[in-house]
């Protein structure tokens, strides 16, 4: 994981290791369901995790502080997992700041990796990735971007090809790539997967889907689809098929956690914006009035509320208003996604999967390439998906 003791990471992590002893239901998790029961998904037991990091608190700290600040009763679970987090811990190593924003590098411990060209630090980090996959005898490793949101990038500057592209590394401070696209990069190039799980770069750029499906490997992204959004991917289409005029969508959104700390600052804020603001339209079909906001409230800790405004027009012109409010733990709506995609990829990539898997849209706020992004509509092509792959297990079989 990338960003391996942050709040999602922290607590996947946790969540993983509670699986594996046995000490939790598995509530929240897509890959439970029983449509997926017969795709030879992987035990949870034979998930490792490493990571990188910026920040070297100890892993199990950082899970009973982002516990203590949300009011989350965690404490005798993470006791329990004591032993296998600190095992974890070992195994988290120096991530890199480059290009991540000034809020984001601010968070960083001094005595990380500052003076390192973007190659270099490709190369640091595909080695630490080999040594994991190399130390642990893995079959295959699937990377999962979970760091904080770093500022937004022109991808239309960047090349497409990646001939082209792959220069850029040798740029040093004028490399126009920020950290979430060196890991992919490292990730790729070697084969492995990765999954974008933040609105950052990361595997967006046509040249680095290039790379990837040079090296025969699997990616897709950007941004996890865990509450204020996933809503609206539901509520517009109803709009849509009741042939009602959305006039105005207003979302406010406030929540204290390490997230909310890093989007307090606009630049890194507009990236979280932009992909928030973009599915009504996409939806409806035209642009309504909207507006976005988000809003740092320390005290808050993990908790996210968002409050939704919707004025829209019926019969005769007749003006009227939905509103909702979601109210959910951020870290622990995000964390078993985490785990379902790491777990869906390995069996992608075990069945010969090449490239971006748009099956996994339905997990995404602006999922790469999608012309649909009405959850059932994303939904029905992870069914689908699975459908084939259990019907090539019975072929196979018989």
């Amino acid at each position: 994981m990338v960003g391996a003791k942050g709040g999602v990471a922290s607590t996947a992590t946790l969540g993983l290791v509670a699986l594996q002893r046995g000490g939790i239901v598995p509530v929240g998790m897509v890959s439970q369901l029983p449509l997926f029961q017969q795709l030879g998904l992987a035990d949870w037991d034979r998930f490792v995790i490493a990571g990188h990091d910026i920040r070297r608190v100890p892993l199990i700290d950082e899970v009973l502080r982002m516990a203590g600040e949300s009011r989350i009763a965690l404490a005798s679970v993470a006791e329990q997992c004591r032993t296998e987090l600190e095992q974890i811990d070992e195994r988290i190593r120096p991530g890199t700041i480059f290009g991540v924003g000034e809020t984001i590098a601010a968070l960083a411990d001094l005595e990380m990796p500052r003076d390192e060209t973007p190659r270099q630090a490709v190369e640091r980090l595909g080695r630490d990735m080999a040594e994991f996959v190399r130390t642990e005898k893995l079959s295959h490793l699937v990377v999962v971007n979970v760091a904080s949101t770093e500022p937004p990038v022109d991808v239309s500057k960047l090349p497409t090809r990646w001939t082209e592209f792959e220069p850029l590394l040798d740029l040093g401070r004028q490399c126009p790539l920020p950290a979430s696209s060196l890991y992919a990069i490292a990730a790729l190039e070697a084969g492995y997967s990765y999954i974008n799980f933040t609105p950052s770069l990361g595997d967006a750029p046509a040249a680095i889907d290039e790379l990837a499906r040079l090296r025969g490997a699997c990616h897709y992204g950007c941004d996890g689809k865990t509450g204020e959004t996933l809503m609206k991917s539901v509520l517009a289409p109803m709009f849509t098929r009741r042939n009602l005029q959305v006039m105005s969508w207003v979302g406010h959104n406030i929540f204290g956690n390490m997230d909310g700390r890093v989007l307090d600052d606009p630049a890194n804020k507009r990236t979280k914006v932009d992909s928030k603001d973009r599915l009504v339209r996409e939806i409806l079909g035209y642009r309504p009035k909207t507006l976005v906001s988000i809003e740092y409230v320390s005290d808050l800790g993990d908790w996210k509320t968002a409050w939704d405004h919707i004025h829209f027009a019926g019969f005769l012109g007749v003006p009227m208003t939905l509103q909702f409010t979601w109210q959910g733990s951020d870290s622990f709506l995000a964390a078993p996604l985490v785990l379902d995609l790491a777990r869906l990829t390995e069996l992608a990539r075990r069945r010969g999967h090449v490239g971006a898997m748009p099956f996994l849209a339905s997990f995404f706020k602006s999922p790469h390439g999608a012309s649909e992004h009405r959850f059932d509509r994303q939904f029905l092509m992870l069914e689908q998906w699975a459908e084939e792959v259990a019907k090539s297990e019975d072929q196979k079989s018989s």
